[in-house]
């Protein structure tokens, strides 16, 4: 996720020169070569004095508590601390860098890889509205951005839009093994079933209107998709389950931020 931010601000004219990656793993020299940022292998490497406008925290969650208090030398006035980790809670890095620090707490989700992704961010009251409008700057290089000011939503919308890509995907999966069932060979499902979710999906984004009119739109009355729609609508169908799941998700990432 980081990779794919940092391509999209250097894609929008952001001076490599200016960001400094930190990161100790062979993918360092990688990061340098492709994108002639700065990457040093550890914090500690960072040049005196440098006082960034944010920090971003792009790492794994079980990795943050090593990492996030290497940071808290930065905190001031000046700099924003910006987290897309999973489950990590502002009041952690208040904890980890002070109760004064601005900080943002973001979920963004994987279609970021191709600018298409969705960000959902909550700031903390610290964050001055430059602070805010730089973080949503950000986050817009790598698709669309809201805002909530109750960080207890991002539980819900990590289960919904952070989550949501493998939901698809199962459903991809799920029509092409309906598809084989039904008769078709294994090679024209998978590729019916891709084509046909990514091409609905390209259809509504393009669209102004409702999900629920699109749908309306394809069903003929009593013809074939209105006999599928009466089994994925019914009451055990697929609302139930699908509020299950994200009820489920949402359960899990109140645990893992503790």
């Amino acid at each position: 996720m980081g990779g794919a931010m940092l391509e999209g601000w250097l894609e929008r004219g952001l001076d490599p020169s200016e960001v400094f990656v930190v990161d100790p793993g062979p993918a360092a020299a990688i990061l340098q070569d492709t994108f002639s940022v700065n990457v040093v292998s550890s914090p500690n490497d960072l040049p005196d004095g440098l006082s960034p406008a944010v920090v971003i925290y792009a790492v794994k969650p079980q990795m943050m508590d090593v990492v996030a208090p290497e940071y808290a030398r930065f905190n001031g006035p000046k700099t924003v601390y910006l987290s897309i980790a999973a489950g990590k809670t502002i009041a952690y890095f208040e904890n980890h860098n002070g109760d004064q620090a601005a900080i943002v707490r973001a979920m963004p989700n994987t279609p970021a890889a191709v600018r298409r992704g969705i960000t959902v961010a909550c700031p903390n009251t610290h964050v001055s509205d430059t602070q805010k409008q730089f973080c949503d700057d950000l986050l817009q290089a790598v698709g669309e951005v809201e805002w909530v000011e109750d960080e207890g939503m991002i539980d819900a919308v990590t289960a919904l839009s952070g989550g949501g890509p493998a939901y698809v995907f199962l459903l991809t999966e799920c029509m092409a093994q309906a598809g084989l069932d039904a008769g078709l060979p294994q090679e024209l499902a998978n590729k019916l079933a891709r084509v046909t979710v990514s091409g609905a999906g390209e259809l509504m984004r393009q669209s102004s209107e409702e999900p629920a009119t699109l749908r309306k739109n394809v069903t003929s009355p009593a013809g074939t998709t209105a006999e599928a729609l009466a089994v994925l609508m019914a009451d055990d169908g697929w609302q139930p389950l699908m509020t299950k799941a994200i009820a489920a998700a949402t359960a899990r990432s109140k645990v893992l931020a503790g």
